[in-house]
């Protein structure tokens, strides 16, 4: 018995949420590099400016230690990754999460949110909305908007001239938080939002280059089979005339009259494969068409069929199954089958049957015939290449070793493996 394992139908799917994932390659380490040393450098001219421009009194040596240290980290970093590395949803976190928090520790030296420098919290919280996913970025407004409230209830004077003390009026503070609480929500879901919009398109755009690619190869294919089509044509044609007069000369019922039957057979069956691969179209359309399980079957077998041999086809539903699947008529399944079928109908004697079988989640097609099966001595070598019973043709190695085995009987079962015919 041969037989042919069940094909299940899957489905691509792209999925397109941006930024998700934790996946390295969303944002260089030198970027954020970059975006720090702008940091630095505005933190020391503002520093500079209001302690020796205004002479303002402010705790300058610490002020200077927090900015040192984002000196020293980016340093430290550029020694120990390349330029090009690329960070982690993770490891951007963190490094985002520094900056915050060394802003909180500059306005909590220099007046809390009645700094106008207290706007600086969204730079952190925007970068992370346009760079990663939504849950770190939710952790780096969390930790801003804590940052906030904080700096709002402890935090030192504002830096002001000698002598004066600048007190603003709570309900007033109280809406200069509210402004920075509502703008680093707002500006981190705006960003998320667009960011997550241009993944989309970006996902969107690659797989439409993809179709196009795809489309582009299928559509050369197709001018490379018209070409072949219609070289072939003439040479099939002569073979097919030639053919059809040797019919004429040739005693009637002769094995070389049968030859030549199957000759010009062959011939005019070649000449229709290659009319429908002129007409890409259509052998597209008739492809992609589904069927059910027994008009699929039935044109599967219908070139096979003869006076001389009997193929049936066979449902099968198995505990489970409830009507015929249908089938789509994807190349690889229908000269995969179609293989199978004409290599059993070569070696049937009066009868192939074709046996389907389905439940809730497979199907299986088995193709008996009542052949001759194969001899014992090709048992023992199946899985070589080359391996053949056709009468006629030799298996690899028979020539050298001399036709001292019989191959030519056959016993056992009937045909139960298909081998590819070469």
């Amino acid at each position: 018995m041969a037989d042919t394992a069940a094909a299940e139908g899957s489905r691509l799917r792209i999925f397109t949420s941006a930024p998700t994932g934790a996946a390295r390659g969303r944002v260089r380490l030198r970027t954020l590099s970059n975006l720090r040393w702008m940091a630095v450098g505005g933190q020391s001219a503002a520093i500079f400016i209001v302690y020796f421009g205004f002479g303002y009194a402010l705790p300058l040596l610490i002020s200077g230690g927090l900015i040192a240290a984002s000196i020293v980290l980016n340093i430290v970093l550029a020694l120990r990754y390349p330029a090009s590395h690329r960070l982690t949803n993770r490891e951007a976190t963190v490094y985002l999460g520094f900056d915050v928090a060394q802003l909180a520790a500059l306005l909590y030296l220099t007046g809390g949110i009645t700094n106008p420098f207290a706007l600086m919290f969204l730079a952190p919280v925007v970068i992370a909305a346009a760079t990663l996913n939504l849950g770190n970025t939710l952790i780096l407004a969390a930790l801003a908007f804590a940052s906030v409230c904080l700096i709002s209830v402890f935090h030192e004077p504002l830096p002001w001239p000698p002598g004066e003390r600048l007190e603003l009026p709570t309900l007033y503070q109280a809406g200069i938080w509210a402004s920075l609480v509502i703008g680093i929500g707002f500006t981190s879901v705006y960003a998320w939002r667009i960011a997550s919009e241009g993944a989309r398109m970006s996902a969107g755009l690659a797989a439409t280059q993809l179709a196009l690619s795809r489309e582009h190869r299928l559509a050369a294919l197709g001018a490379l089979a018209t070409a072949a089509a219609h070289e072939l044509g003439t040479p099939l044609g002569t073979i097919a005339v030639v053919a059809r007069e040797l019919e004429r000369s040739l005693p009637q019922g002769s094995t070389e009259m049968a030859d030549a039957q199957l000759l010009r057979e062959q011939a005019e069956r070649c000449r229709a494969i290659l009319a429908r691969l002129a007409n890409p179209e259509e052998a597209l359309l008739g492809e992609t068409a589904r069927l059910t399980l027994g008009a699929f079957l039935e044109n599967l077998v219908e070139p096979y069929r003869g006076e001389d041999l009997d193929i049936t086809i066979t449902l099968r539903p198995e505990v489970g199954g409830d009507a015929p699947p249908q089938v789509w008529r994807a190349p690889e399944l229908v000269h995969g089958l179609q293989n199978i079928i004409e290599n059993a109908a070569d070696f049937a004697q009066s009868h192939v049957r074709v046996l389907a079988q389905w439940n809730a989640s497979k199907l299986s097609i088995s193709v008996e015939d009542d052949g001759p099966g194969f001899a014992p001595e090709i048992f023992e070598r199946i899985g070589e290449p080359y391996i053949t019973s056709r009468p006629g043709h030799f298996a690899l190695g028979e020539t050298e070793l001399g036709p001292t085995t019989s191959l030519d009987k056959h016993e056992g079962m009937g045909l139960g493996f298909f081998i590819a015919k070469t």
